[in-house]
């Protein structure tokens, strides 16, 4: 790990690494409750068990164990649930673990569910400080919400090594566009090409590009387009925000944790032809 006197990051008294010059965090923009809903959902939703088994096998191509132990870290990972996965399917595998986010509400919350191989840093993905650092990185449902989504990428890639690898997934298909993006700040959905075009905007190659999510894709759009949100006030968007992601009943859910999971490997071996959601793996040359 790095601990150097040149590192841009230094560890204060809560364990928490952060930044040596002045950064804008922007915690403002994070909502406390949406913290707390998304701490109880990424063990249990199944869409979350769903996602993180379909980016394991990901994972295990790129970065397979036994391989190098390499730095890896999670950015914009919230209150850590993929670096906890990370760390529960490799325990002591890498050189370093870490989850980062510009909130320090969600490091904080972090802190309950990772164990001290995790470090965490509080970081602003717009100005992360961080050259040739990391084997690889991630970047999951975050670059949706930004409106500079290649600067991003562009600085996820600039902290990469030569040779690393930058995970991302993003929700897909303009076509499944829904209240659910307007509530959750969604700024875009992504296709294969859109993948594509942000490899040539940031100098990264790009490896693979898939879509998943597919089997429960038709549940998905019927249960999204039901509603309609126009003209519903502030107080009754939030409530819907929270019912909505919700975990759900607990034979519901398993039947849908189910029939997500049957993606993995299938849709690794043959590409599905679209899916609710998108992963590409890029590679810094």
């Amino acid at each position: 790990m790095n601990t150097s006197s040149t590192s841009p990051y230094k560890e204060s008294q809560d364990g928490i690494f952060r930044p040596t010059w002045q950064s804008s965090h922007r915690e403002e923009e994070y909502d406390p409750a949406g913290f707390a809903t998304l701490y109880e959902m990424q063990e249990k939703h199944f869409w979350y068990r769903g996602r993180h088994r379909f980016l394991m096998h990901a994972v295990n191509r790129y970065l397979p164990k036994g391989a190098k132990r390499a730095n890896v870290i999670d950015l914009g990972g919230g209150v850590g649930g993929w670096a906890r996965c990370l760390d529960q399917a490799r325990p002591g595998g890498f050189s370093e673990l870490a989850l980062a986010d510009s909130s320090e509400i969600a490091l904080q919350m972090a802190s309950r569910v990772l164990g001290s191989r995790v470090h965490r840093y509080q970081i602003d993905l717009m100005n992360l400080g961080w050259v040739a650092r990391w084997d690889a990185a991630f970047l999951l449902d975050v670059i949706e919400h930004l409106p500079d989504d290649a600067g991003a990428v562009s600085q996820a890639a600039q902290a990469l090594k030569p040779g690393g690898y930058l995970f991302i997934t993003t929700p897909a298909l303009k076509q499944f566009w829904s209240y659910n993006d307007e509530l959750a700040s969604h700024l875009r959905r992504y296709n294969r090409n859109d993948y594509r075009d942000l490899a040539t905007r940031t100098g990264l190659e790009l490896c693979d590009v898939r879509y998943f999510m597919f089997f429960l894709s038709p549940l998905y759009w019927v249960s999204r387009k039901s509603k309609n949100i126009e003209g519903m006030s502030e107080d009754r968007k939030m409530q819907l925000m929270v019912d909505s992601h919700k975990v759900p009943a607990a034979p519901i859910n398993m039947l849908l944790a189910a029939i997500f999971s049957a993606e993995t490997p299938i849709g690794h071996w043959l590409p599905f032809p679209w899916g609710t959601s998108v992963l590409g793996v890029f590679q810094k040359k």
